[in-house]
């Protein structure tokens, strides 16, 4: 365990924050952790003091260069270590609480916030137990469900629908809906049960946590459902950035784009499907490497591999649309705003959460994406809308008319403020 001191200097507020952020990993791959480390600079950049501690062996180097400290647990992600191990760490990782209670008895202050963002993969349930001590100045990001739901997702794999059971009710218990098999699904059960001791309000006058924050407040429901009270909900929705600098001309082109993770519940299958029903050329860019009989079953389809962000936007240019063909509840969907803030009109699931923003902003279509012939038939109005329409719906996103997004700057104010209304009524000192 290694911790990296902050050698960068900024301009300091009035009094200085100290905040923790911690994540299962300390490099991007995925949505959740590019913004924990998009946090860990913006509030570096404001002057706060910030420790970025990861699950796993690594942080990326450009925190140490914003002056962002870094410690790494040294923990291994499930999918990657000895499966006995990992479901074993993945109940209750022991050596990773360990750590992390050594780090706040010795860094703790008064001042100090703490702000989790993903524990499922490494960290475990056992994070929170760690965090406890701490509590009433630790933030918990819900960046997907499973806070509340066994699966993380609300989704009956075995179904193929989206599941509106009470989480460990004996409903839950008893459905045959884990994505793998009944043996995992009863180890998902033991880490929720795990998760609900740890997680669980243990002061009489009320929740001991600082707060939850929804990346979209239609997450309420979903995690009230599970027992968390309504009053730790926060709203943060996530803030985006588009691929590209200048528009993408959406109306000269006829592919249509999926950008993501290839795993099962994200659609790719029933896209690739719809794609070749409605004749429309698709382009899939992410990592195929587990889904390598789709790219087998589809030759026609454009797989490009994984593409670091900063390149995403080079292989965009030739792109009419982004598809995000979700089966289950997405909860934001940051390829969506990214896409539409580049001049792309999105195609958007009805089961996510932005659907209907995008609708109703004129940004795209909402489509239904369980059944390969009602998304076909989606694909072929896009791909067939008059070009001034496509111009349209392009401008729109990208003048940020109507951004299915926030900026930056008034995200971190929004955690700011928030930070600074728990300290408060703590009677800690805070910056003005």
């Amino acid at each position: 365990m290694t911790l990296v001191p902050r050698t960068f200097e900024d301009a300091e507020p009035a009094v200085r924050l100290k905040i923790v952020i911690l994540n299962d990993s300390g490099t991007a791959r995925g949505g959740a952790t590019g913004l924990a480390l998009r946090q860990a600079r913006l509030m570096r950049a404001r002057g706060h003091d910030v420790t970025f501690i990861s699950g796993d062996s690594q942080c990326d180097p450009d925190l140490t260069a914003h002056g962002v400290a870094t410690l790494s647990l040294g923990g291994a992600l499930l999918l990657d270590d000895n499966r006995m191990r990992a479901m074993r760490n993945g109940l209750y990782n022991h050596a990773a609480a360990r750590r992390l209670r050594a780090f706040i008895a010795m860094n703790d202050t008064p001042r100090t916030l703490y702000h989790l963002h993903g524990w499922s993969r490494i960290l475990s349930p056992s994070v929170f137990d760690a965090l406890r001590p701490v509590a009433r100045r630790s933030f918990l990001h819900a960046h997907d469900f499973f806070l509340a739901c066994p699966n993380g997702v609300y989704f009956d794999y075995g179904r193929n629908k989206v599941c509106t059971r009470t989480p460990l009710s004996g409903a839950c218990m008893a459905a045959r809906c884990d994505k793998r098999n009944m043996a995992q699904k009863g180890w998902r059960l033991l880490r929720q049960a795990s998760l609900r001791r740890a997680f669980a309000p243990a002061a009489a006058d009320g929740p001991d946590w600082a707060g939850v924050m929804m990346v979209h407040p239609a997450m309420a429901e979903g995690l009230t459902r599970a027992g968390i009270p309504a009053e730790l909900l926060r709203e943060a929705r996530n803030p985006a950035a588009p691929y590209t600098d200048l528009r993408i001309r959406a109306e000269d082109n006829g592919t249509c784009c999926y950008i993501g993770q290839n795993i099962p519940g994200k659609g790719v299958a029933m896209l690739c499907e719809a794609a070749r029903r409605a004749g429309v050329p698709l382009k899939v860019i992410g990592d195929p490497g587990a889904r390598p009989e789709l790219v087998r079953a589809y030759p026609e389809v454009r797989f490009t591999g994984w593409v670091e962000p900063d390149n995403i936007g080079d292989h965009l240019q030739d792109v009419r649309a982004l598809v995000m063909p979700s089966r289950f509840t997405e909860p934001f969907g940051l390829v969506a705003a990214e896409a539409s803030l580049s001049g792309l009109p999105v195609i958007v699931s009805d089961t996510a959460m932005l659907a209907g923003e995008v609708e109703s902003a004129g940004l795209g279509l909402r489509a239904d994406a369980t059944d390969p012939d009602a998304l076909a038939r989606s694909l072929r109005r896009m791909v067939r809308m008059p070009a001034a329409q496509v111009r349209a719906i392009s401008l729109r996103g990208y003048d940020r008319s109507a951004p299915l997004a926030q900026p930056e700057g008034a995200w971190i104010d929004a955690m700011l403020n928030h930070y600074r209304r728990t300290l408060l009524m703590q009677g800690a000192a805070v910056p003005a």
